[in-house]
């Protein structure tokens, strides 16, 4: 038998790092070119946000979370491998590019080489009844929500979830940092702060 990659877990089980929720509320911006023109900033901020529903992901560290560190818990969007297929393909097609299944099994294989810094892909599985299909995560945009509600969310749901276990939650985290990390500075810090 293949070795999982999840753990299914009951709504009242502490949240952790990898943990998937479903239809999870965040808040988005509205409007990426907002300007002030005189305006006040709290205001123009304010009227610039919604609340949107996504499947997310816990990018917070597990032991941040487990040592109660953090306030605001940060999340990363996931969508089906067919969802993703059709923003690839309108992306695709924008470009002018061509939709063929080489060029699909090209893109699919360089997420899970980590070619795609802002993409990775979780793998599928079955576990007591319960299915998760393949999930690919978007680093390119990222979410906090308060963690006191992120909890009382999946308190009043009642709803078990999928966990994904290491080593792969380790993976994931890895892949999010790489997309953090890399650019490399073009000029070296100088050393005036030796004495």
């Amino acid at each position: 038998m293949p070795e999982t990659w999840y753990e299914i877990i009951s709504s009242g089980t502490p949240l952790t790092q990898g943990d998937l929720i479903f239809d999870c509320p965040l808040l988005a911006w509205q409007n990426n070119t907002l300007r002030l023109e005189g305006a006040d900033e709290s205001e123009v901020l304010m009227g610039a946000t919604s609340v949107i529903k996504a499947d997310v992901v816990v990018m917070t560290q597990a032991c941040d979370l487990e040592h109660e560190k953090v306030g605001n818990v940060i999340l990363c969007q996931h969508v089906s491998l067919d969802d993703h297929r059709e923003i690839w393909g309108d992306n695709m097609r924008r470009a002018g590019q061509n939709l063929s299944k080489k060029a699909w099994n090209s893109h699919c294989d360089d997420i899970c080489h980590g070619y795609m810094w802002n993409l990775t892909m979780l793998n599928d599985c079955r576990i007591d009844g319960s299915s998760l299909g393949i999930r690919i995560v978007f680093f390119n945009e990222v979410y906090t929500v308060p963690r006191s509600f992120l909890e009382s969310l999946l308190r009043q749901r009642r709803d078990s979830r999928f966990r994904l276990l290491p080593p792969y939650r380790e993976h994931l985290s890895q892949s999010f940092a790489r997309f953090f990390m890399r650019v490399g500075l073009p000029v070296p810090i100088e050393k005036k702060w030796q004495i």
